[in-house]
């Protein structure tokens, strides 16, 4: 993954327990270093042991650790620059998730090594749609949760999201369906 990921989970670990919660994190996770390029691309193990070493310092288990993630993504991304590039997706939780992965292209495009996700919104009526989410990591479902969680923020929207087709051998994605609330 991208540094800029692995930066965003630094940055939530210190907004919630400070300096040396992160140091801890860092050890945990076997990473010395202690920082992240935000465009240089690392092993997936490194983000998935971050995640891990996380659960361990918050006392909550991975999947909750990634939905808070999820959520804090969205904010992180517009404050490190990203803002404008959300705006042009949509105005609104359901046209920026059309609108996602036109959004993943143009990054792809600068970033070779990015293996974005890609997104299928299937509207079921006009407050309810289900989400095809698929990648080519593993076990990102609730990190999906909390992203959608935090865009309907941003969007000034509430939601329910359920995951209610997990990808499996035979199937190599998430199915989710989100409901509008306000």
């Amino acid at each position: 993954m991208y540094g800029l990921v692995n930066r965003a989970i630094e940055q939530l670990v210190v907004s919630l327990k400070g300096d040396s919660a992160w140091e801890r994190v860092c050890q945990r996770a076997g990473w010395p270093d202690g920082g992240f390029v935000a465009m240089q691309t690392y092993d997936d193990a490194v983000t998935y042991r971050l995640v891990g070493a996380v659960s361990e310092e918050l006392g909550l288990p991975p999947d909750a650790v990634l939905r808070a993630f999820g959520e804090y993504w969205i904010l992180y991304t517009a404050e490190e620059g990203y803002g404008s590039m959300l705006t042009m997706c949509g105005s609104d939780l359901l046209s920026f998730l059309h609108g996602m992965n036109q959004m993943h292209a143009r990054i792809e495009a600068s970033l070779p090594e990015i293996r974005p996700p890609s997104f299928e919104v299937h509207e079921l009526d006009a407050q309810t749609f289900a989400l095809v989410y698929e990648s080519t990591r593993e076990g990102l479902a609730p990190m999906v949760e909390g992203l959608i969680t935090g865009l309907a923020k941003r969007f000034g929207q509430r939601v329910d999201i359920r995951l209610t087709a997990p990808r499996d051998a035979s199937t190599p994605h998430d199915r989710f369906l989100v409901q509008i609330l306000a």
